[in-house]
């Protein structure tokens, strides 16, 4: 089936050998109770299959609040699911599954929440440094603080839990461009995801508001790793979509993000990305 078939949030690609394989949040009830999520798979991006179960949250008792935005990622010789679920304390925190396919079943692997048990986070993306350290990069979120921040965290090296205490990144309203969500007067910092350019340059995309419409924000490392400073860089999509994440199809380099932001309506885009060295561009 089409794209404009799938309804889903937060979509994530993985590629392995001809195939791709995508998830996401499932969109009803904005992904609250869902049960779990599905894997899609396609050999051309265009053509997907129906979507298969590949973690049951109900089996592992995380079905009591938010499924949201899973991201799978190989790491060593297995695959580690990145997602966010209600905890036992009512607050939102990251916890990582693990297969050893693509297509799960996923199981419970890290040893709890691996965000901070008082924080309310979402959002949790892997990144490994240039040492092959793995550190999680995650939202502390608007809802607990008003100024939703970036934070990161080193893991263990078996993933299995948090080794180090959260250093900020920066906060929504450090770029003067983001605008607070009217209703609620807050300011969101969604979906970071981590790329490194053509020429070692490290991006940071991740989403938030602008003038009342979901965006695909920009900022850029001053030292090239996590621990930089970084630099506010043009917005790369203002129209209503994001929670992105890039991946390649062969020499091409593309990004997936989920518009519009309305619930129900909500579609997986693809779109492929130009790399300038410094920054990356969606091309027209």
């Amino acid at each position: 089936m089409k794209l404009s078939r799938i309804n889903i949030r937060d979509p994530f690609i993985l590629k392995k050998d001809e195939v791709y394989y995508m998830y996401g949040t499932r969109a009803k009830r904005f992904g609250s109770q869902t049960g779990g999520f599905d894997v899609y798979t396609s050999s051309d991006l265009t053509e997907w299959s129906r979507g298969k179960t590949c973690f049951d949250s109900e089996k592992f008792g995380l079905n009591g609040g938010v499924n949201w935005a899973p991201e799978v990622h190989k790491y060593k010789d297995a695959y580690y699911m990145f997602a966010t679920f209600t905890k036992e304390n009512g607050l939102r925190g990251v916890y990582i599954l693990k297969s050893d396919s693509p297509e799960g079943p996923f199981s419970i692997h890290s040893e709890k929440a691996v965000t901070p048990f008082e924080w309310e986070c979402l959002d949790g993306t892997l990144y490994t440094d240039k040492d092959g350290t793995p550190y999680l990069v995650f939202c502390h979120e608007h809802t607990q603080i008003i100024d939703g921040t970036i934070c990161y965290l080193k893991l263990s090296e078996d993933l299995k839990r948090a080794i180090s205490e959260p250093t900020l990144i920066f906060s929504a309203t450090s770029p003067s461009w983001v605008t607070e969500i009217v209703e609620k007067r807050h300011y969101i910092t969604d979906g970071p995801f981590m790329y490194r350019t053509s020429s070692g340059k490290l991006l940071m995309l991740w989403s938030t508001h602008i003038n009342n419409k979901y965006a695909i924000a920009l900022a850029r490392s001053d030292n090239d790793n996590i621990d930089g400073h970084f630099t506010h860089l043009d917005p790369l999509f203002t129209q209503d979509g994001g929670h992105c994440m890039i991946f390649r199809d062969g020499e091409r380099l593309m990004i997936t993000y989920h518009a519009p932001n309305i619930s129900l309506l909500e579609r997986p885009v693809i779109k492929e990305l130009i790399d300038t060295g410094d920054s990356i561009a969606i091309r027209k």
